[in-house]
């Protein structure tokens, strides 16, 4: 049973009906539904939803995510002008994209992720994007033509410690990831990555894993709880206390994050705006107390 600081009462307003209506209408797919999100409705009620490009199909089977996995379908070219249209249609002023993994594609979708931010901006001028990208199986052309778009803050999530990676992501690969990060500081982004915690971690293992994000010259670290989405899904471990969070997020910006957003229901882009706003008006910090 799910203590009670994770129990979630679903709301719906006239915003939260908009969104539906927009996301429905335009054929879009979010992470909020796909990933079975439980902050849709506190983000759509504030017109905030992550978008999600390259279908909903993902080429991975991650034993935490509730992201269907397969064959996905055929790339829709028209995808990025649509993205852009529905950015304008719901009135951000911050875009936060992600995608699946599409390995199929000799780009892993990189090609369709930079028109996507340029869309983005080219129909709605002055709107930040946010983005959160897959490993594209450390392709550094494929990511160089995401950062060649620019986008406002460049995240990818180690998701979890080095030891659980065999057991939840058996298709991906921490350096790797590690190295994506530091790849996309050197070439100027900010750098921002996602973890959950409850799945067999230990706290000295996701002390490591800050140490390990920091070298790789990472700037936001978010932290969350890990919830099983389904019975064929990884099973949760234990349920981290808000103490427990509270104190990760202490930690995190002890030793040299510009900005920890730790808690329960933090996802990694929950309350994104916020966290970029905090990091842009936070000064850059010479060197990280490893």
């Amino acid at each position: 049973m799910k203590p009670d600081w994770l129990k979630v009462k679903l709301t719906v307003n006239n915003d939260f009906r908009d969104l539906r209506k927009i996301v429905g209408d335009n054929r879009l797919h979010t992470v909020c539904q796909s990933a079975c999100c439980p902050n849709q409705s506190d983000c759509w009620q504030r017109r905030t939803a992550t978008l999600m490009i390259l279908g909903n199909t993902c080429t991975r089977n991650c034993r935490f995510c509730a992201v269907e996995s397969g064959r996905p379908l055929p790339v829709d070219p028209d995808e990025p002008a649509i993205v852009g249209q529905a950015v304008k249609m719901m009135g951000l002023k911050y875009a936060v994209i992600t995608s699946v993994t599409r390995d199929d594609l000799p780009d892993g979708g990189a090609a369709i992720w930079a028109e996507t931010i340029r869309e983005i901006r080219r129909q709605n001028p002055g709107c930040k994007v946010e983005v959160l990208i897959p490993d594209f199986r450390g392709d550094s052309a494929a990511i160089e033509t995401v950062l060649n778009a620019k986008p406002d803050i460049l995240g990818h999530n180690l998701e979890t410690v080095r030891s659980l990676y065999p057991v939840a992501r058996p298709q991906a690969d921490y350096d790797r990831s590690l190295r994506i990060i530091s790849e996309s500081k050197k070439r100027g982004a900010v750098t921002k990555t996602g973890i959950m915690v409850g799945l067999g971690e230990t706290r000295e293992q996701v002390f490591e894993l800050m140490k390990d994000a920091l070298t790789a010259e990472c700037d936001i670290l978010t932290i969350g709880q890990y919830l099983q989405p389904t019975k064929n899904h990884l099973p949760v471990a234990r349920y981290v206390t808000p103490d427990e969070f509270k104190s990760y997020e202490k930690t995190g910006l002890e030793l040299g994050f510009r900005a920890v957003y730790s808690g329960p229901l933090v996802r990694s882009s929950f309350h994104a705006e916020e966290i970029e706003k905090s990091v842009s008006s936070s000064p850059v910090k010479e060197e990280n107390i490893l």
